[in-house]
This record gives C-alpha cells, structure tokens and sequence, in this order.
C-alpha cells in the first residue's frame, strides 16, 4: 500500500515511522513532512511537498502518486473538513469529519455535549463577551480556567490562580487575540481542578471503542508545572495511576456516553478521540476532547505499539475495528518522550539555528528522535524550525530506566538556545499533584 500521512510535526514523524513498519506498506509519504520524515524503515519514508489546507492539492497528490490510503496528523485540516473532502472523491481516509471534529475545534461544542451526555467535566461558564466574562470572574471564589472556544495550537488554555489572573486571560483572549481572530469570540470560564493528569487515546469506529495505552502529558513550559501551557513538553507511557478499574470507569463514563451523544446528534464518530482527564478525589473528569492523536502522547504510545498500526487504522475506516478487541499488543516496557524546544517557546522564538548530535544519537539503540520543528537549510544541514523542535522518545525495562536513556540521548544534541523540562516521568516515580491543562 501506498500511505499518506498529512502534516510536519511529531506526532506526524511517528506515524510515518510506525506505518512504515508494517509488512503491507510499500511508501509513506509524509506532506509536508520535516527533514526527518525521510527514509526510514526500509527506506520507505518520503516527504512530499503539501499545504495540508488546500484541499484540492490533497486530492490531486492522493490521485497522482496513487495513494491508497490517508492519516490526518494535524487538527487544523480535520475541523477544516478534510476527511469530508477526501472522502467526496472516494480517497479511503483515517479522521473524524468537519462536523464529528467540532468536538476539538469548538470548547463551546465539546462542553455543551459533556452536559448532555452526562460526562463528568468542571463547571463552566459561555461568554461571549469581555465585559460579561468580567462580570462573571467577579462573581467567583473559585480558582478558574479560561479557554479559547477555536483552536489555538494547544495554548488557548489559561489556568488562573486569581481573579486579576483571569480578567488579564480574558483581554489576551478577547481583546487583544492573542491566539489568533475569531478563535475567542467565545470563551469558556470553568472551575480549575485540581489532582493528576492522563491521557487517554480510543480509536472508534462505529459502537466500537477501542482504548489505546494510557501516557501523562507535561504541558507547562517547565519543571514542577511552572510557566504557561505548551503544546506538550514530553509524556510517558503506561501511566501507572491508570488501574484497570480506573480506566473500566473511563470507559463507562466518558468513552460510551460521547460517542453514543453524537451518533443521536447524528454526527457518527469515526478515527482517534483524545480524552484529557484530571483525576480528581471525587473521580476522574474530563479537561478537554481531541480529535486526532496526542501530541508528544503519540511518541512514546506508538513505541510500544506491536500490532501494526496500518491494520488497525484501515479497521477503523472499514468499521470492523471489533476484529482487534483482543488483539492489540503491547510491548510491557515503558517509554519516555522528552521535547527539546526552541528559546522562547510558547511565545516568539527564532528559525534557522543549526542542530548538532543527530548523527550520535541516531548510533543509540532503544531510542528514536522524532523530528517536529525541523528543516533543511540551502546547504543541507538541520535547523530548527518551529517552537517544539525533536521528542527524544526511549522504551526501557522501568521508567527510570527509559527516563535515563531519554535524557542521555538528550545531552548528546545541541542547538542555540535549546530548552527542555528535566523531570519528564517523575510523576510516574512518586505521588504529586499535578496542574491543569
């Protein structure tokens, strides 16, 4: 089969790397890909040039190199409605529709069907309007969280320790458009919970759910949970606070309800739902709904992942995806994902700065570089190219051990400015609360 994977960060990286590690893939291509989406497995591995928003050019590459098959990466093009486009000139494609993406691409939407459905979420507040969300904060003692209704690269979220925290959230939302036009015309206010952090990914297809391994993201900018929300610093999987119970409870409370609310919406859901849950002391509740694979999530998920992802996401398209209830398997061994980002990041940070240590790092065994903000200079070389720039992802016999060998293979690259978080994991080797996200 000939394999399309759509977009240029991480997440994209380790799909293309896991696809092309199935026995009935012949390419993956990877649009627009990043200077490590090339070669791979077998040499299978192939950027392409892409603008995952023009739909018609999706078609058109999908028709001229005889795609078979296509995985949305990135959330922009999924609540653009290019599974709906793709799917109109019959391309066989992994992702929920424009309608079925809502659920990430609108807080509003997803926190409305929460309520319906009765899944376990924080209370919240609808404003659309700075001086009624104002009014609103006012009216509060609790600490709060202000979310961005639209999409925002994973930053639209602002957890607050006080009212003046909040008012300042609201006017970089609303005011100011900080995360971009129209994406805070709305805003969510919600109670800020307080407990650990998990993330869950189910692929779903049809009345089939089907939960992936757990893993815990980071998303403050640094250690201890200090500093603004990120896209993702780095995560770890298996969570150990996920006890089977635990997840049984996930399930009957979170999964089932959701998916079973937009199939009577009718809105049927089909691809990678992505549930962010705080465990609370009264029991876990939902943070916030995706609509594709995590990421850094993914990374280390799809390091340990045995079965072959290619079989698993054609069976979510051809909805037979209850032929692998009891099929997938797992490598036992927990795996370590550690972000190296660009100075600045989460705000302005420079392109362009050469990176070093690939080549050594590529020499260690059990450890994957996958590349995200990266590309080629006019001469060849590797440069940064983005806030998030390489998940340094490694599987070891105990997190420690995977932790070790992340960071290891970590101080082997160098680049002006690089930055990461030290403590990647740490959740998982002592009890602590986390923050939300």
């Amino acid at each position: 089969m000939r394999v399309l994977v759509i977009g240029r960060g991480g997440r994209e990286h380790a799909l293309a790397w896991k696809l092309a590690c199935s026995n009935r893939c012949k390419r993956v291509f990877v649009g627009p890909g990043n200077a490590g989406t090339i070669g791979g497995p077998g040499g299978k591995i192939v950027p392409i040039s892409l603008d995952p928003m023009d739909f018609a050019a999706c078609v058109r590459l999908c028709r001229n190199e005889n795609i078979d098959f296509v995985v949305v990466g990135p959330e922009d093009p999924l609540a653009a409605g290019i599974v709906d486009a793709l799917q109109s000139e019959k391309i066989r494609v992994f992702g929920p529709t424009k309608a079925a993406a809502q659920l990430e691409a609108s807080k509003v939407f997803s926190k409305t069907l929460m309520r319906e459905a009765l899944v376990p979420t924080a209370d919240f507040q609808v404003c659309d309007h700075p001086q009624i969300a104002r009014n609103y904060i006012d009216s509060q003692i609790e600490s709060l969280v202000i979310k961005a209704d639209g999409l925002a690269a994973g930053k639209g979220v602002i957890v607050c320790d006080n009212a003046e925290d909040a008012r300042r959230a609201v006017d970089r939302i609303m005011v100011r458009e900080e995360f971009g036009q129209g994406v805070g015309r709305k805003i969510i206010i919600e109670r800020r919970l307080q407990g650990q952090e998990l993330s869950l990914l189910a692929l779903v297809s049809g009345r089939c759910i089907l939960r992936l391994e757990a893993a815990q993201d980071h998303k403050a900018v640094f250690d201890g949970d200090k500093g603004p929300n990120t896209g993702g610093m780095g995560a770890y999987s298996p969570a150990l606070q996920a006890s089977p119970e635990l997840l049984e409870k996930i399930d009957e409370e979170v999964f089932v309800p959701t998916v079973h609310t937009m199939k009577r919406r009718r809105i049927p859901y089909k691809g990678c739902l992505y549930a962010g849950i705080m465990l609370c002391p009264q029991g876990p509740k939902v943070l916030e709904f995706n609509c594709r694979l995590g990421d850094p999530e993914t990374q280390p998920v799809l390091m340990r992942l045995k079965t072959d992802l290619l079989d698993l996401l054609e069976a979510v398209v051809d909805e037979r995806l209850e032929e692998f209830a009891d099929r997938v398997e797992w490598d036992p061994r927990p795996s370590v994902c550690v972000v190296l980002a660009s100075q600045g990041y989460p705000g302005n940070y420079p392109k362009g700065i050469p990176i070093y240590g690939l080549a050594e790092t590529a020499k260690l065994q059990n450890v994957h570089v996958f590349h995200a903000g990266t590309s080629k200079d006019h001469r060849g070389e590797v440069v940064t190219d983005g806030g998030r720039v390489l998940g340094i992802t490694a599987i070891g016999d105990t997190i420690e051990m995977a932790r070790k060998r992340a960071y290891e293979a970590a101080s082997l690259i160098r680049f002006t400015g690089m930055q990461m978080r030290t403590d990647i994991g740490k959740k998982a080797l002592a009890t602590g609360t986390g923050r939300q996200t």
